[in-house]
């Protein structure tokens, strides 16, 4: 597989071989473009380097954004993951109601949420951590557990409609949550995140709740139009936010209303499973992104910065004075 540094390297030599080509050809003609010296500016002695430089980078750069995986990561799993992340994930049929989303184009609960629930997933240390997913509608059902791949999280709320392989009935949130927290007991102590998504479209009998010590954080994420109801399975449904509400606080979580919103840096910081790093050093996206946008900045820049500066100042005003008597003899 060509990596990119070796496409950079190759951009490199060819852009190195063609400045070698032009500078030979310009050295034919340098005493008229440059004057009795036949040199530039100082700094235009630069621009040959500069421009490979800026090749390369401008081709490391998309190289790597080309083969970049926002999900999966790059990280070799740890055989023995320290950290949790557990998801509680609502699939009964409202969630599949496209009322979400900042846009006036909306999509669907579940997608809307996947989009929230991304941002987590973009700053996990993968390397440590596994990902563990429970889905409820009238019970609960364990989809996931112990997963390093964050595409297979990604793609169950992308439209998949899990609500078939239930009864049909009324949303059991008590079931999933109790399910969730029952999945985190074995679990060593603060080392698990749960995230229950959902649009508190249920049944209201949660029951007594024991958090097991292995969890550190809980975010209750409400989904769905908060203000309009939309008719499914017979009954109107929308976002029931006091439900969800109430159920952040006795599990003394955060709750989010995500219909418009994701979730805050502040408290995507303070989550137990987050990296270290997610934020903090230079990524290799980052690196990427600075690298093509630098790299071509110089590429692009390079020809009217010699067009308007190459020459040298003596020079420059020779040729200002030249064109001035020219112009004052044609008139």
């Amino acid at each position: 597989m060509v990596t990119p540094w070796l496409i950079a390297l190759a951009a490199a030599a060819l852009a190195g071989i063609g400045e070698w080509l032009h500078a030979r050809r310009t050295a034919r003609i340098a005493r008229l473009a440059f004057g009795a010296e036949g040199e530039p500016a100082a700094w235009a002695r630069a621009a040959p380097a500069l421009r490979v430089i800026g090749l390369a980078a401008a081709a490391w750069g998309a190289s790597v954004l080309i083969s970049y995986d926002p999900v999966g990561g790059d990280q070799t799993p740890s055989p023995r993951a320290s950290k949790q992340l557990l998801i509680a994930l609502d699939v009964s049929p409202s969630m599949l109601i496209k009322d979400a989303g900042p846009e006036a184009e909306k999509v669907t609960r579940s997608q809307w949420a996947g989009k929230v629930v991304q941002g987590v997933l973009d700053r996990l240390d993968m390397k440590e951590t596994r990902i563990s997913l429970v889905a409820f509608y009238t019970k609960s059902m364990t989809v996931l557990q112990d997963s390093t791949d964050k595409n297979v999280i990604a793609n169950m709320f992308d439209g998949l409609q899990l609500h078939v392989a239930f009864d049909p009935g009324q949303t059991d949130l008590a079931s999933g949550v109790n399910a969730a927290l029952q999945f985190a007991r074995p679990w060593a102590r603060r080392s698990t995140t749960l995230i229950i998504v959902s649009d508190g479209d249920a049944r209201a009998e949660l029951g007594q709740v024991t958090l097991p010590p292995a969890i550190a954080d809980t975010i209750v994420i409400g989904v769905g139009d908060p203000n309009k109801a939309t008719i499914v399975s017979g009954h109107s449904s929308k976002q029931e936010s006091l439900s969800l509400k109430t159920l952040a606080a006795r599990l003394s979580g955060t709750y989010h209303e995500g219909n418009r919103l994701h979730l805050p840096s502040d408290v995507l910081a303070r989550l137990a499973m987050i990296s270290p790093n997610a934020g903090g050093d230079l990524g290799e996206r980052d690196a990427a992104l600075i690298a093509l946008g630098a790299g071509g900045s110089i590429t692009a820049l390079i020809g009217p910065a010699l067009m308007l500066v190459g020459l040298k100042r003596s020079h420059a005003r020779e040729r200002r004075a030249r064109v001035t008597t020219l112009t004052g003899a044609a008139t």
